[in-house]
C-alpha cells in the first residue's frame, strides 16, 4: 500500500498537488467538470487541515510550446465555485514570479499553476525542471490517476525531491483496480469492447489468467467473428489480428462469449438504414455498428451471478443514438447488479454517463490509458514513485 495524504502532516505546509484538470473546453468555459470534482476530496482535506495548496496539471498536447487555447485559464473560475473560495491562477509553473506568488501564500490559499506541458522538459521528465517544480513545496501529493502511466516531471520527477503520497482519488483508483486484479470476488466477468484487439492484447492476456467469463462486443468482436469464419460485410476488422483472435478463442474456451446477433447499417452514419441480423448474415455492403438484442440477453445471463465486473470499451458506435442501445442496456444492467462494478476507458465512461447510471456503478475510473495499463498488469510509473506505507 502507498502512503496517502492522511499519513503526512500538512498544516502550514506548502503542498504541491498533481491533479488531472485535462478537461474539455468550449468558448473559454469548462464543458465537463467531472475531473475537477474528482479532485475536490483531496483539495478540501488539505484546506481543512491548514495547508497552502499549489495545484498543477496538464491540458491537451501543446508539445512543449505555449498554446493559448490550452491555457488552464477557464479552470479556476469553476474550481473556485466548487471550493467556495478564490483560486489564483499563475501564468507559468516555474520561475521567479511563481516563486514570489508561492512565498506570499497563507494557510487555506489555493494557487493553480499554468499547463505543465508548456515546457518541453515536462514530458522528457527533465530533472532540472522537476527540481524547480519541487522547490515550490514541502510535500508532493499525486491525485492524477489519469496521468499515472506517464513518467513525466510533474508525475514522477518531483517525487525524487519531496515526500510523496497519494491523494484520495489516486488511492481509490489503486484500491478498486488493485483488488479486481489481485483478489476479486468470484465469479469475475470482464466485458471488452471498443474498436481494436491490437490495443488490448495485453489486457486480454492478463484477464484470461483471472476471469470466469469474458464478453466481447464493439468493433473488436468483428475480428473474432471473422476468425470463426463469419462474413462481416464492410465492418471494421483487423486482418492482422486474426491469428491472435483464434489463439484467444482457443485459450478462453467456453469462458468467452461473442455476439450472436448484431445491428448493421448500410453506411457509417447516424442516419443510416439499420436492421438486426444474426451473425453470419451480414449483407455484403453493410457494416456492424452494435450488438443485437439477443446478444444483450446472452450477456445479461453471463453477468447475472457475477460478483466482480470490469468493463473497458463500448459495445457499439454509441455516439450515434440508434447504435447506442447495446452499450446502454449493458450499463443499465450493471447499475442494478449486486457486484463490484468497475468501468474504465474514456469512451465507456462517457457512455455510462449518457445512460444516466454512472452514480450506480461502484467505481468509474478517471484514467483511460492508466486504467488500461493497470488492468494489463503493468506498473504505473507515477504510482511506483510514491512512498510505501
Amino acid at each position: 500500500m502507498k502512503k496517502t495524504v492522511r499519513d503526512v502532516k500538512v498544516e502550514a505546509k506548502r503542498v504541491l498537488v498533481r491533479v488531472d484538470f485535462n478537461v474539455p473546453l468550449a468558448e473559454g468555459k469548462v464543458t465537463d467538470d467531472t475531473r475537477i470534482r474528482a479532485a475536490l476530496p483531496t483539495i478540501n482535506y488539505l484546506l481543512e487541515h491548514g495547508a497552502k495548496v499549489i495545484l498543477m496539471s496538464h491540458l491537451g498536447r501543446p508539445k512543449g510550446k505555449v498554446v493559448d487555447k490550452l491555457r488552464l485559464s477557464a479552470v479556476p473560475e469553476r474550481l473556485a465555485e466548487l471550493l467556495g473560495r478564490p483560486v489564483r491562477k499563475l501564468d507559468d509553473c516555474v520561475g521567479r514570479k511563481v516563486e514570489a506568488a508561492v512565498a506570499e501564500m497563507r494557510r487555506g490559499d489555493v494557487i493553480l499553476l499554468e499547463n505543465t506541458r508548456f515546457h518541453p522538459e515536462e514530458e522528457s521528465n527533465d530533472p532540472v525542471y522537476a527540481r524547480e517544480l519541487a522547490s515550490l513545496a514541502d510535500i508532493f501529493v499525486n491525485d492524477a490517476f489519469g496521468a499515472a502511466h506517464r513518467a513525466h516531471a510533474s508525475t514522477v520527477g518531483v517525487a525524487e525531491y519531496l515526500p510523496s503520497v497519494a491523494g484520495f482519488l489516486m488511492e481509490k483508483e489503486i484500491t478498486f483496480l488493485g483488488k479486481a486484479l489481485a483478489a476479486p470476488d468470484h465469479p469475475f466477468v470482464a466485458i471488452l469492447g471498443g474498436a481494436k484487439i491490437s490495443s488490448k492484447i495485453g489486457l486480454i492476456d492478463n484477464l484470461l489468467t483471472k476471469v470466469d467469463g469474458l464478453l466481447i462486443g464493439g468493433g473488436m468482436a468483428n475480428t473474432f467473428l471473422k476468425a470463426q469464419g463469419h462474413e462481416i460485410g464492410q465492418s471494421l476488422v483487423e486482418d492482422d489480428s486474426l491469428d491472435v483472435a483464434r489463439e484467444t478463442l482457443e485459450r478462453a474456451g467456453e469462458r468467452l462469449a461473442l455476439p450472436v446477433d448484431v445491428v448493421v447499417a448500410d453506411r457509417f452514419d447516424a442516419e443510416a438504414d439499420s436492421k438486426v441480423v444474426p451473425v453470419g448474415q451480414v449483407p455484403e455492403d453493410w457494416r456492424i455498428l452494435d450488438i443485437g438484442p439477443e446478444t444483450v440477453e446472452l450477456f445479461k445471463r453471463k453477468l447475472a451471478g457475477a460478483k466482480t465486473v470490469v468493463w473497458n470499451g463500448p459495445m457499439g458506435v454509441f455516439e450515434f443514438p440508434r447504435f447506442a442501445e447495446g452499450t446502454f442496456a449493458i450499463a443499465r444492467f450493471l447499475a442494478d447488479l449486486e457486484a463490484t462494478t468497475i468501468i474504465g476507458g474514456g469512451d465507456v465512461v462517457a457512455a455510462v454517463g449518457q445512460a444516466g447510471v454512472a452514480d450506480r456503478i461502484a467505481h468509474v475510473s478517471t484514467g483511460g490509458g492508466a486504467s488500461l495499463e493497470f488492468l494489463e498488469g503493468n506498473p504505473l510509473p507515477a504510482v511506483a514513485a510514491l512512498e510505501d506505507k
